[in-house]
C-alpha cells in the first residue's frame, strides 16, 4: 500500500489513488509563481551587500538552538562577525528576546576611484520560555560568534518534572 493512498483528502473515489491534473490553469499558476519566487530568492542574496563575508545572511535569521534539561534552559544563538555590542538580549513576559545589528562600511581609495560599500542586517527573535527561571541568575556568554544564554530553572519548576509511563497496547 502506497502512503500516499492513506491520506483522506488525495483519494480519489475510484481507485483510491491521488490524480494530479498538471495541466490544470490554477496548478499552472501556483508553479509559476513559485517558480518567480525561487529566482526573486536566489536573486535578492546574489547582492553583495547580502554575502557571508560579513555574516549578514546569518543575521536576517540565526541559527538557534534551545536544550532543556532538569535544571536548566540552554539557548545557542549563531551569530557570526557580531560584537557584544550589537547584540541585546531580554525577557519581555515569558519570552526571551534577542536583538542585533550590524553595520559595517568597507572604503577603497585609488587614484583614479573611490569604492565604498555599506552592509545592514538586524534580527529580532522571541524564544518563548513557559518553564519558571530564575531571571536574576540568568547568564549569556558571546563567544567566537557563538552566544550561550543560560536560564536556570527555579526550584519549584525543577521539582515540577514528572516522568509519566507509557503503556503498550
Amino acid at each position: 500500500m502506497n502512503v500516499r493512498e492513506l491520506i483522506p483528502w488525495n483519494r480519489d473515489k475510484e481507485n483510491g489513488v491521488f490524480k494530479s491534473d498538471s495541466n490544470h490553469p490554477i496548478v499552472t499558476l501556483q508553479k509559476e509563481m513559485n517558480r518567480m519566487f525561487e529566482n526573486f530568492s536566489k536573486s535578492f542574496f546574489d547582492f553583495p551587500a547580502m554575502q557571508n563575508d560579513m555574516g549578514l545572511t546569518q543575521l536576517i535569521s540565526p541559527k538557534i538552538d534551545v536544550v532543556e534539561t532538569e535544571k536548566e534552559i540552554k539557548v545557542t544563538v549563531e551569530l557570526p562577525g557580531m560584537e557584544e555590542k550589537d547584540i541585546n538580549v531580554n525577557f519581555a513576559g515569558d519570552m526571551l528576546v534577542i536583538k542585533g545589528e550590524k553595520k559595517s562600511e568597507k572604503e577603497e581609495k585609488k587614484e583614479d576611484y573611490c569604492f565604498t560599500e555599506r552592509s545592514y542586517g538586524s534580527f529580532h527573535r522571541s524564544i518563548p520560555i513557559s518553564t519558571a527561571v530564575d531571571r536574576d541568575k540568568v547568564d549569556a556568554k558571546l563567544k567566537n560568534g557563538v552566544l550561550k544564554v543560560t536560564l536556570p530553572k527555579t526550584a519549584e519548576a525543577q521539582k515540577e518534572t514528572k516522568k509519566i509511563k507509557i503503556n503498550c497496547e
